[in-house]
């Protein structure tokens, strides 16, 4: 989806965030809609567009300027531009406005390598490395294995934000390789977590606690990786004080020696729907405020968790 240098957010130091496609999950209130599927996708910021008919006169398909006015029909029926779109990029390529830009692409995992440790030496001086996010990093086992292998290996600290619902068998390797392991835990209620997601907790649930007998990759010796459970608060889903410590009691009764982060929901995202023309359909969720987010994190607290902040 993107490579992103220069975070501080989303780890120790100064990082560079891989944003890998494909993701099990569909959380009503994602920021990442175009990392939903592992498919090559352009997308289109409206906003941005002068009409200047540079990305007409590339398109193969002959989608034109306004993806939403072209209609061609099918065996499905009218259909917009952005159903017809191959996403190849060359209206991207050529945009001077940024209005066309590849929100998916295909990438060669040592490209990708090399991208990254263009920024080594920012690495080396604040302490900081590689994050593996999404969309979501392990529904690219052989990917996230070769390319954390390789940095790993060069010294270069790695790190992953994932969703939870993996195959742990699959992808421990790679997680063993990790520095700091951030993984999400949305609601502990099954149903409602199914509900909002699309899938039961039960596995993400499994997983966390399998995350504590993690060490290091075989034949090294030192601490296995650090652990922060992360719940994104969704105003009106998840944010009441029983689910918050509910959750913070499990995590600290499997990983005691995990940290918890509670980051409030935000409609950032809210723009990338537009240019991937995806429906939004967030408006019955809130951001909590400071007030809430500091009662909130109390809570988890008083659970027992050491409470993290990489905001």
């Amino acid at each position: 989806m993107q490579i992103q240098p220069f975070s501080v957010n989303d780890g120790e130091g100064i990082r560079t965030n891989i944003f890998m496609a494909g993701c099990p999950l569909r959380c009503a209130w994602c920021s990442n809609p175009e990392g939903f599927e592992r498919k090559q996708l352009t997308g289109w910021y409206k906003r941005r567009c002068i009409g200047c008919g540079a990305c007409a006169a590339v398109c193969p398909e002959s989608i034109g300027i306004d993806m939403d006015a072209v209609m061609r029909s099918s065996e499905r029926g009218p259909v917009t531009g952005h159903d017809v779109c191959i996403a190849c990029g060359a209206c991207a390529d050529v945009c001077p406005e940024e209005s066309r830009v590849r929100m998916v692409s295909v990438m060669d995992a040592d490209d990708v390598i090399r991208e990254v440790m263009k920024h080594r030496l920012f690495y080396s001086y604040s302490g900081g490395g590689v994050t593996f996010s999404g969309g979501e990093a392990t529904s690219q086992p052989e990917f996230l294995d070769y390319v954390s292998r390789e940095l790993y290996d060069s010294g270069i600290s790695t790190d992953i934000e994932s969703c939870g619902f993996f195959d742990f068998d699959s992808v421990r390797p790679a997680l063993e390789r990790m520095d700091l392991i951030f993984l999400d835990l949305k609601h502990m209620d099954p149903d409602v977590h199914k509900k909002y997601t699309g899938v039961s907790n039960e596995r993400i649930l499994e997983n966390i606690a399998r995350l504590g007998t993690l060490g290091r990759p075989e034949g090294e010796t030192g601490e296995g990786p650090q652990i922060v459970i992360r719940i994104p608060v969704i105003g009106g889903v998840n944010n009441s004080e029983e689910n918050i410590a509910a959750s913070a009691a499990y995590v600290h009764d499997v990983l005691p020696s995990a940290g918890m982060e509670l980051l409030p929901y935000h409609k950032l995202g809210r723009i990338k729907y537009e240019a991937a023309g995806i429906p939004f359909t967030q408006d019955e969720f809130y951001t909590p405020d400071k007030e809430e987010m500091k009662r909130l994190r109390a809570v988890a607290a008083a659970q027992g968790p050491e409470i993290a902040d990489y905001r």
